[in-house]
């Protein structure tokens, strides 16, 4: 079993997945959610990371 835990946007329900990450914004795979940049926008709808909940 993984610790790894997935993040859900609340305005549009982009999932960003801890284990995966997103290589094509930069985010490696198994970047944690913390270690996300601060400035990072959901990039689906552009709203702020502090916008997501864990799932």
């Amino acid at each position: 079993m993984s610790d790894f835990k997935k993040y859900e946007c609340v305005i549009c329900g982009f999932i960003y997945d801890e284990e995966a990450g997103l290589p094509d914004e930069g985010i490696a795979p198994g970047t944690k959610w913390e270690d996300v940049p601060e400035d990072w926008e959901c990039p689906d709808c552009g709203i702020s990371k502090y916008d997501f909940d864990v799932m």
